[in-house]
């Protein structure tokens, strides 16, 4: 006799669930590397045409420029992808438009970055443009358009919780789509700096305040709502981000490539273990991380990333899909949690991370403990290149041994 279809679901979604529940095991991390890298999760919404197209709406630039993929990187503050993406670089993907190949963008526009010549899936990019990319490859295929609110305010950041805020205004709580928007308190002021992937194998909660749960696959889900995908897809989809989630835990940082200065290096230890650890965690081989929310009052840096998702976001979130019980009611619901300030995050691979503090105010270490000296909001020395980033190595490489 044959299977009931209903039966066969039911089993796929159950083996799904145990998959997440039992963790980032190898087998998960590996599909889940291949679903990031390979497949598009948004339909293209520029023409392929238009990444060629796209050098004239640069300033001052009178002819394409012959080293363009390089010159186009510079521009827009991308990485070259360390993987097989059709000449693109990380964050932008090829994909179906209509009838034709046309362009997307993932989630690797944010959290795809490089360093010392070297492109890092989950480094964080700090030299992304995100508002000049939009804006460029919509005149690239001669579209009007105009952004509903600020994608960025300063290159290297980006709203992405004001983006959240904007799309989610566009779904019914079963993400259907709707109109007029709703007014769900959007803020675009937030200036958030991608943290690195590789931080959430020992994270309990995630976002810069620890708002969501780190289990949770449907929260990583939310760029989808950027495209007309309806409920169908985002439940096709589910399966493959609980993988993706698994590759990102299993995400380790790159080794410090400097000579360290041991005696420095023991002070520094003792240092730390003194001031930082009870908030960052320890770093041996037994580590300890305490998934601290550090009060905004008592952290006193900018607030305006714990003021910008509000009570009126979050209650409609907890009526929405992403809040319900996942793999279709066979596993659990993560609702959002209000908190009290900003997470202290894991240091691991601190010395790759730079600019620092949740709106990258704070352009080395050095800055990060001089923070009374240091502006709440800083960006006059992000550079699209993000070597430059790192200026005065001997400085960050000296507060290294100090505060990882």
């Amino acid at each position: 006799m044959a299977r009931r279809p209903d039966r066969l679901i039911s089993g796929v979604i159950l083996l799904a669930v145990a998959a997440c529940v039992v963790g980032s095991d190898d087998s998960a991390a590996d599909r889940g590397r291949r679903a990031l890298l390979e497949k598009s999760y948004n339909p293209a919404i520029w023409s392929r045409d238009a990444y060629d197209k796209v050098w004239s709406s640069w300033d001052g630039v009178a002819a394409k420029p012959a080293d363009y993929d390089r010159a186009f990187r510079e521009t827009y503050g991308l990485h070259p992808a360390p993987y097989p993406n059709h000449d693109l670089p990380m964050g932008l993907r090829e994909g179906n438009r209509l009838l034709k190949k046309g362009i997307s963008v993932d989630c690797l526009v944010c959290h795809g970055g490089s360093m010392l010549g070297q492109s890092y899936v989950g480094l964080g990019n700090a030299s992304l443009d995100v508002q000049a990319l939009f804006e460029d490859f919509f005149h690239a295929d001669a579209v009007p358009y105009k952004s509903p609110f600020a994608f960025s305010n300063v290159r290297g950041t980006s709203e992405a919780g004001g983006m959240s805020v904007f799309l989610l205004g566009y779904r019914n709580p079963d993400l259907t789509l709707r109109r007029p928007r709703l007014d769900l308190d959007l803020h675009d002021d937030m200036c958030e700096d991608p943290p690195a992937l590789w931080l959430l194998h020992k994270k309990k909660t995630m976002y810069h305040s620890g708002g969501a749960d780190a289990r949770s696959v449907r929260s990583i889900m939310q760029f989808m709502m950027g495209s007309l995908n309806g409920p169908d897809m985002f439940a096709r989809s589910e399966a493959d981000f609980c993988d993706i989630l698994a590759y990102f835990k299993s995400l380790r940082p790159p080794k410090y490539p400097y000579s360290i200065d041991a005696g420095l290096t023991a002070k520094g230890e003792r240092l730390f273990t003194d001031n930082c650890s009870r908030c960052h965690g320890t770093y041996a081989a037994n580590w300890t991380y305490p998934n601290k929310i550090v009060p905004i009052d008592d952290i006193g840096t900018d607030r305006r990333r714990f003021d910008g998702l509000t009570e009126k976001f979050g209650r409609y979130y907890e009526q929405s899909w992403f809040a319900k019980p996942e793999f279709d009611g066979k596993g659990p619901a993560y609702l959002p949690m209000q908190t009290e300030g900003y997470q202290a995050p894991p240091l691991d691979g601190l010395w790759a991370t730079a600019p620092y503090l949740h709106n990258g105010c704070a352009p080395t270490v050095w800055h990060v403990l001089q923070l009374e000296n240091t502006p709440q909001v800083l960006h006059a020395l992000v550079s699209h290149r993000r070597g430059r980033l790192r200026s005065g190595q001997a400085r960050l490489a000296i507060h290294r041994g100090r505060h990882s």
